[in-house]
C-alpha cells in the first residue's frame, strides 16, 4: 500500500505520550545564554512525535559545506560537516518537563543533556534549561490539516548484503512538513573523542570518513500525495532530493512493525519500523486556549494589541 493508504485505512494512537500542544514542527527563532547573548541564525528544527523527537541544528545555509564526494572535502570542510547536529531521541513528558533518552545522533558526545521546561502560548513554545544556562524559543511552522505519522525504525534489509541489520531512526511527518533521521549502519568505537576531533584524524582515510558521517537527518518540506523535498540536511547531497525512496508499506508478518519496501541502486530493500502514532488528519492549529478573562481583555485592548501583530515562525 502507498503512504497515504496507510494513513487512511490504520489509524493508531498511542496510549501515552506528550500533550497535543507539543506535537508538530517547530523551528527555532532564538535561544538565549544566561551571559546574555542570543542567535537568531543557527537553523534549528524540532520535530515531536508522541513518544520521541527528530532534531536538526545547521549552521546558516551560506556556511554549510558543498555537497561532493568525502575524498574531495579540505580539512576546514571535513570540520565544518563533523560540527552538524542531528538526532532521533525517545522522550518521556512528566508535569511540565521533557526528558530524552539515548537514541540515534550524529554527535557522538552528549551536547545538550539537559531536560526541558516547557510552556506553549500560540505557535510560540518557549524551552527554559533547568540549570538556568540558556532559554529557547520555538515556532510552530504552519501548516494545513493534514496527516500525522511516527515511526521509529529498528532493521534494515539490503539485497545486496541478503541480511537484516540493525539500524536506529526515524520518520515523522507533520502535515506540510517532515523529517527522517537514519542512524549508523555500523557502530563505531565509543571513545572521549568528540566527531569533529575523530573526522579531522581520520582525513584522507575515505572508508573511516564514512562510517563516521554515515548518518542522516533531513528536513522537508512537500505532501503524502506529492511526496517531501529535502531542504535542509546533515548530508549535503541530499538537499533539493526526495526525502523518502518511492516504495510500498506493509505490515511485518505476525507482527505490529511496519515495513516500507523499496528499491536503491537497483537493489530490493526494506526499512522495519515500530509504529509510534499515524493519524490521517490533524490540525496544527497556532493558536492555544486562554481563559475567558484573557480573551475579553484581548478583544477590548486589540486597538493597540494587533497594532503590528503578525504570526512569526
Amino acid at each position: 500500500m502507498t503512504l497515504a493508504e496507510l494513513l487512511e485505512k490504520y489509524p493508531r494512537e498511542p496510549s501515552s505520550g506528550v500533550p497535543d500542544w507539543m506535537l508538530g514542527c517547530f523551528r527555532r527563532r532564538c535561544i538565549s545564554f544566561a551571559n546574555g547573548e542570543s542567535d537568531e541564525q543557527t537553523i534549528v528544527y524540532w520535530f515531536q512525535s508522541r513518544n520521541f523527537t527528530i532534531d536538526l541544528r545547521l549552521p546558516r545555509l551560506q556556511e554549510q559545506v558543498r555537497a561532493a564526494p568525502l575524498g574531495q572535502y579540505s580539512k576546514r570542510e571535513i570540520a565544518a560537516r563533523a560540527n552538524y547536529e542531528g538526532w532521533r531521541a525517545p522522550c518521556v513528558w512528566s508535569g511540565e518537563e521533557m526528558e530524552w533518552h539515548p537514541g540515534e545522533s550524529l554527535q557522538v558526545t552528549d551536547r545538550w543533556p539537559e531536560p526541558a521546561e516547557l510552556k506553549r502560548i500560540g505557535n510560540c513554545m518557549i524551552e527554559f534549561a533547568p540549570s538556568g544556562a540558556y532559554v529557547e524559543d520555538w515556532r510552530l511552522q504552519p501548516s494545513a490539516p493534514g496527516p500525522f505519522l511516527g515511526l521509529q525504525l529498528l532493521q534494515e534489509y539490503d539485497e545486496g548484503i541478503g541480511r537484516w541489520s540493525t539500524r536506529g531512526g526515524g520518520l515523522i511527518i507533520c502535515g506540510d512538513h517532515a523529517a527522517q533521521v537514519l542512524g549508523r549502519p555500523a557502530s563505531i568505537p565509543a571513545g572521549a573523542a568528540t566527531l569533529q576531533e575523530r573526522a579531522v584524524g581520520a582525513l584522507g582515510d575515505t572508508q573511516t570518513l564514512r562510517a563516521l558521517l554515515d548518518f542522516e537527518t533531513s528536513v522537508a518540506v512537500g505532501s503524502v500525495a506529492g511526496g517531501y523535498t529535502v531542504v535542509h540536511s546533515t548530508c549535503p547531497e541530499r538537499r533539493g532530493q526526495p526525502l523518502l525512496e518511492s516504495g510500498t508499506f506493509a505490515w511485518a508478518q505476525d507482527s505490529e512493525e511496519l515495513e516500507h519496501e523499496f528499491y536503491h541502486d537497483g537493489r530490493r530493500c526494506l526499512r522495519r519500523y515500530a509504529v509510534d502514532v499515524i493519524d490521517p488528519q490533524r490540525s496544527f492549529s497556532v493558536k492555544t486556549a486562554a481563559n475567558p478573562a484573557s480573551d475579553n481583555w484581548f478583544a477590548r485592548e486589540s486597538a493597540t494589541l494587533r497594532r503590528y501583530a503578525e504570526v512569526l515562525v
